[in-house]
C-alpha cells in the first residue's frame, strides 16, 4: 500500500504491472518502449550505389544482349534439354512466339543444345563471363 494512492488504486495498479513483475521482462502491450537489438556491421557507405557490383549488364554482354537472351528463356520456358532445333521451333511455335523469334531459331545449326545459354551464344548475343 502507497501513500500516494488509495488500496483500490494499489490493487488495480498491481494487476497492470503484473505480467512485468513476475515476467522479468516487459508486457507485449509495451513492447514499443524495448531497445531494439544491437549489431556489430559497420553501417552502409552512404556514398555507394544501391545495389552494388550485381546490377546492370554482366561483364561480356549489351543491354541489349541481355534483353534477348531474357525473352528467348521466357520463350522457351518448358524446354527439355539437351533438345534439337526441330524441337525449339515447334516449342516456340506452338507457344505463340513471334514469326520472327521462330525464324531465328530456324537458323541454329543442326545439333544438340545443352541449355538457353547454348542456343543465346549461338544466335549472337554475348556470352555471360563469371562475376563471382
Amino acid at each position: 500500500m502507497s501513500d500516494k494512492h488509495g488500496p483500490r488504486a494499489d490493487d488495480e495498479i498491481g494487476r497492470e504491472t503484473h505480467g512485468m513483475v513476475s515476467g522479468g521482462h516487459s508486457t507485449h502491450a509495451e513492447e514499443f518502449k524495448e531497445p531494439e537489438p544491437f549489431s556489430d556491421d559497420y553501417p552502409a557507405d552512404p556514398n555507394a550505389p544501391a545495389a552494388g557490383d550485381r546490377e546492370g549488364s554482366p561483364p561480356g554482354m549489351s543491354a541489349q544482349d541481355v534483353e534477348g537472351r531474357s525473352a528467348l528463356a521466357r520463350m522457351l520456358t518448358g524446354v527439355r534439354y539437351p533438345a534439337r532445333p526441330n524441337e525449339l521451333v515447334r516449342h516456340a511455335a506452338e507457344a505463340g512466339a513471334p514469326d520472327e523469334a521462330v525464324d531465328q531459331l530456324r537458323t541454329l545449326p543442326k545439333r544438340e543444345y545443352e541449355n538457353v545459354a547454348d542456343i543465346a551464344e549461338e544466335l549472337g548475343y554475348g556470352r555471360e563471363e563469371r562475376r563471382y
